[in-house]
């Protein structure tokens, strides 16, 4: 078993921001969507906007019209915040079992990687201003990943990240380009750019060292072009993802609508609740694409429903709220089961 290190397990911090993220979206598309419907009733006296639909007649054109508009924003808000954790997952699979094709983007083109290699000079000169007399260093790559991993900024760090900077760009001057690293070194090249991609994040994050304003920007610059190198998505993965969630959606639309329009409460959603509900879950899913967040379309939404029901004084039923709330609650022990036993079930399928 390899020794864990800067570039392996979990990192806890992002799953707690995730967490964080999964567990508060529900309680606050219920609250928004609980105090919206309260100002829509205090403000708006149309009395069919209060009415649940009677049979199959179709709602006023000005209600239709809210509901499509409300509706294409969940729909496009969903996809986005959806098909980005789709296409995540799908890229996971992808660089942990066949690395030599998808660990690096062969689409960088030839001048992209003669910009890259002028920019890693820029970035080595930029990062050697910060490096003290006294430092020293033993194995470079060692020394990043102990940085961080512990988070602990010790004068050796910044030589350390000069040498593999410098390293990285003597390399791609002699590849010329990415698609042309060879397999062997593919998983080290790749390793070494996400080291000093997630150093200097830390940095910045932290603020130690404090780097000057114009060194911020050569060093942004210089992370932009690695990140372009490591995180990206091919074009093929982005259309099967928005094909199966498209897929899905046409396959299973009816029973996700029965379940939150007449489920959650005691009485049929009306038109105002439906359209609170939505506009919460839009703007609620919005911000969070907007913060690099997953939340959950389905929960934001059910709560959001539920919160209009007890707005409206419409009650709730509790038989269908436990039920949402133990789907939430093991849906994620066994999405990480699941994608574990898969994980290493191909990367076993794919070793030779």
């Amino acid at each position: 078993m390899n020794a864990r290190s800067g570039t392996s397990g979990v990192d806890w911090a992002q799953a707690a921001n995730i967490g964080k993220s999964l567990l508060l979206s529900p309680i606050f598309g219920f609250v928004v969507a609980y105090l919206l419907l309260t100002v829509v009733k205090a403000v708006i006296k149309e009395k069919k906007l209060y009415e649940a639909p009677k049979g199959n007649t179709p709602p006023p054109f000005w209600i239709r019209c809210l509901l499509v508009l409300t509706c294409t924003g969940v729909s496009f808000f969903h996809g986005s915040n959806d098909g980005q954790k789709g296409m995540g997952l799908i890229m996971l699979i992808l660089i942990g079992t066949v690395p030599t094709t998808y660990a690096l983007n062969h689409a960088v083109t030839a001048k992209q990687s003669q910009d890259f290699i002028a920019v890693s000079h820029m970035a080595a000169d930029t990062v050697g201003k910060y490096v003290e007399a006294s430092a020293v260093v033993g194995d470079p790559r060692d020394d990043v990943t102990e940085y961080i991993r512990t988070k602990e900024f010790k004068p050796n760090t910044m030589l350390a990240l000069r040498v593999l900077i410098n390293d990285i760009g003597t390399e791609m001057a002699q590849f010329k380009e990415l698609a042309l690293v060879p397999q062997t070194q593919v998983r080290n090249f790749r390793n070494d750019m996400y080291l000093v991609s997630e150093a200097l994040r830390l940095m910045q994050k932290s603020g130690k060292p404090v780097f000057a304003a114009a060194d911020v920007a050569v060093l942004k610059n210089y992370k932009s072009h690695i990140d372009k190198a490591t995180r990206f998505i091919p074009l093929w993965v982005k259309v099967a993802v928005a094909l199966a969630l498209g897929l899905g959606t046409m396959v299973g639309w009816k029973r996700i609508v029965v379940t939150v329009g007449e489920k959650i409460g005691k009485n049929h959603l009306t038109y105002a609740q439906g359209a609170a509900a939505e506009i919460t879950a839009m703007a609620t899913i919005g911000a969070a694409d907007g913060l690099g967040l997953p939340v959950s379309t389905t929960h934001v939404l059910s709560s959001g429903v539920a919160g209009t029901m007890l707005a409206n004084s419409s009650g709730l039923q509790m038989s269908t709220v436990r039920n949402l709330l133990l789907a939430w609650v093991l849906t994620l022990p066994a999405a990480m089961t699941l994608s574990a036993f898969l994980f290493f079930g191909f990367r076993q399928l794919f070793k030779g």
